[in-house]
């Protein structure tokens, strides 16, 4: 079989994997969304942490076993604080409720995430949001869509006309990286138009790539919060790099995505 032929076979391949991670990030959103609207209600670390677990468990009790029979082979990550390379290999990197403690305080910032990565690279990612019903979609030289329609970031050109956005990495931050997101907002604060603060960094990425915001910058970082929005930007035009400009990787310790026309000049603020 020829070269061309093989790459071609496995891109139609890919696409239809796609369409079927698709159909099952699209019913886990379903059970988390019958569990959204009221407030939850915890006391101590624990109550939270167990409430955050049902959530969690609600989703991949469906995602696991549908995931699993698409990519026997592959392996699975589901911690979503994770960082780092993974395994040669396949894996599925997922985020059962991307945004879960907004879900919990029956806020609407929330998603489910699935994400193919092989050797370390990115091939296919689902963003569902349930309460929308959007559903943000990428494949490795294919494009990034949503709901089937072709996504482009902004053609922004100037920083000082660019909304712009970060997000907290983790709770219980390493003081440094604390310090470092607040001198960072600053800075963004006197260059940047509009700069907002949120969590989670997926929801954040998804507006970069559909054109929404122009930057999204965030330090220290986790591979289900990043995977799925770096592919999505990139399919959708943008680019990517660490806060300095070198290229990211999962090991990096910091993350920007921003439309080509701002990312220097974002660089050039994050440096300071």
């Amino acid at each position: 079989m020829s070269e061309t032929l093989q790459t071609t076979d496995v891109a139609a391949s890919d696409a239809d994997l796609l369409a079927q991670t698709a159909i099952a990030v699209r019913a886990a959103g379903s059970a988390l969304r019958e569990r959204f609207g009221e407030v939850v209600r915890y006391q101590t670390r624990e109550d939270l942490m167990r409430a955050l677990a049902v959530n969690d468990d609600t989703a991949l009790d469906i995602l696991r076993p549908r995931l699993t029979s698409l990519r026997p082979d592959a392996g699975w990550v589901e911690d979503e604080l994770d960082s780092g390379a993974l395994p040669s290999g396949e894996w599925w990197v997922v985020d059962p409720a991307e945004g879960n403690v907004n879900h919990l305080h029956a806020l609407p910032d929330w998603a489910v995430t699935a994400t193919l990565v092989r050797d370390n690279q990115p091939v296919l990612t689902v963003v569902h949001l349930p309460l929308t019903g959007e559903t943000y979609t990428a494949l490795a030289g294919a494009g990034a869509h949503l709901d089937g329609r072709p996504l482009h970031v902004a053609p922004t050109a100037d920083l000082g006309l660019s909304i712009v956005a970060t997000s907290q990495a983790r709770p219980d931050e390493d003081e440094k990286v604390v310090r470092r997101v607040g001198s960072s907002i600053t800075a963004m604060l006197f260059d940047a138009l509009v700069v907002r603060t949120a969590v989670p960094a997926t929801l954040h990425l998804t507006n970069v790539a559909a054109g929404r915001i122009d930057a999204f910058w965030q330090f220290a970082g986790a591979r289900a919060d990043l995977l799925p929005g770096a592919l999505l930007v990139t399919e959708a035009g943008g680019q990517i790099s660490d806060a300095e400009g070198r290229p990211w990787t999962p090991q990096s310790e910091s993350f920007l995505a921003a439309t080509p026309g701002v990312h220097a000049e974002a660089v050039a603020t994050l440096s300071r």
